[in-house]
């Protein structure tokens, strides 16, 4: 195992109606004058930009509010919400949604926090680091992305199709208030989004080239499995309440650190989507899904027994003197379940007929012109990364 950090400083408050007492929460961590962030018409018509509304004003607390943010979040409203928090002079960022208006609430709150910094797109492209960001808060309606915990957050630029992330404890949010409830109405197509995502958050942390400890690898096991238990039983019953709080609590360990204590994640199919996302802006979970089968064809080899592992603690495989044989089970059980959850495991199912000078643009953008490689269980270079987009095609 490796030497490890473990910080979670984010305060969850977690049930049924507590988006009603938000304004005490924000008051409790000094906000005064707030941007209430949001995306689009679901949290207007719900009545819960109403609710937040109303408890921040029985709090006598002033804010302004910006919605429109879109799933993989825009650069260009993030620039946009920077300048009209400035006018306004915010002080706390309060982030009604999932995982794309958190992270835009991130990028607003690093722009807030750092004038000295002309274009915080310097951070996400890595010519910029920071230790500064607005405080903020979080009322989660979308159980996926656990940005309400993590100090990550991914933007897109438009104009360049990029999909890039950056990383800082500044910017974990003070608060998340989490009522399964508020994710009664998602369609079932961002439920099984939702779940893949939260898979690979723990499986990009699972699939590691230094021993993890035992007890991070049951918790990632169990993690797992109850992903695959609840994830079907959400998408039969949407107001299962039960169901939904296992997911969205699954959601915030499987991106808060807990899964990876002792290990290096390894990222790379994450590094993978991102340029699917930024070219194609498809769906984040969904493009995973699309990609991991041929990314862990393409790995297996560094390390067979993971895999092999995985099978059998996340999908009860029985092991057997064919190494190979369990490890393709193990890649295989994993495709299935997410068909079960009508996910894609090509990039044909994902709704792309990519060419082969789509495949290298692909590979040129993910590698930033071969200048980069990703994954830890084995490093990918540009050719690499080709071979794999070419296999999900």
């Amino acid at each position: 195992m490796m030497n490890f950090n473990y910080y979670t400083p984010t305060k969850v408050i977690f049930g049924k109606d507590e988006e009603k007492n938000v304004g005490k929460f924000v008051e409790e961590f000094g906000g005064k004058k707030v941007l209430i962030h949001y995306g689009g018409g679901s949290a207007v018509k719900s009545g819960l930009i109403d609710r937040v509304k109303k408890s921040l004003e029985e709090t006598g607390i002033e804010y302004i509010e910006l919605g429109g943010v879109k799933p993989n979040p825009r650069l260009s409203l993030i620039y946009e919400g920077i300048k009209l928090s400035r006018e306004n002079g915010v002080d706390f960022i309060l982030a009604v949604g999932g995982g794309s208006v958190i992270d835009s609430a991130k990028g607003i709150g690093y722009g807030v926090a750092n004038p000295d910094i002309e274009d915080i797109w310097d951070l996400y492209i890595g010519k910029k680091v920071t230790k500064k960001c607005l405080p903020i808060g979080v009322v989660l309606t979308i159980a996926a992305a656990g940005s309400e915990m993590s100090g990550g957050s991914v933007v897109t630029k438009e104009d360049e199709q990029l999909k890039r992330s950056y990383n800082s404890d500044s910017s974990r949010p003070k608060f998340a208030v989490m009522n399964p409830e508020l994710t009664y109405t998602l369609p079932k197509y961002q439920i099984s989004s939702g779940a893949v995502d939260i898979m690979m958050h723990t499986m990009e942390r699972y699939f590691t080239p230094e021993p993890n400890l035992e007890i991070t690898d049951e918790i990632s096991e169990g993690l797992l499995r109850n992903m695959i238990k609840y994830s079907k039983l959400s998408l039969e019953n949407p107001n299962d309440y039960e169901a939904r709080a296992e997911i969205m609590w699954c959601g915030s360990l499987a991106h808060n650190g807990l899964t990876g204590c002792g290990g290096i994640g390894d990222w790379a199919t994450h590094q993978l989507e991102h340029d699917l996302g930024g070219i194609y802006d498809v769906a984040h979970g969904a493009g995973l899904a699309a990609v991991w089968g041929s990314w862990a064809r393409y790995v297996y080899k560094e390390n067979p027994e993971r895999f092999v592992r995985f099978g059998e603690k996340v999908f009860g495989i029985k092991r057997t003197e064919n190494i190979e044989a369990d490890v393709m089970k193990a890649i295989e059980a994993m495709e299935e379940f997410y068909r079960s959850i009508e996910m894609p495991t090509s990039l044909k199912e994902l709704g792309l007929e990519l060419s082969d000078e789509d495949i290298i643009k692909l590979a040129e953008k993910c590698s930033n012109n071969g200048q980069r490689t990703i994954g830890s269980f084995k490093k990918l270079n540009k050719e690499d990364m080709k071979n794999i987009y070419l296999m999900a095609r």
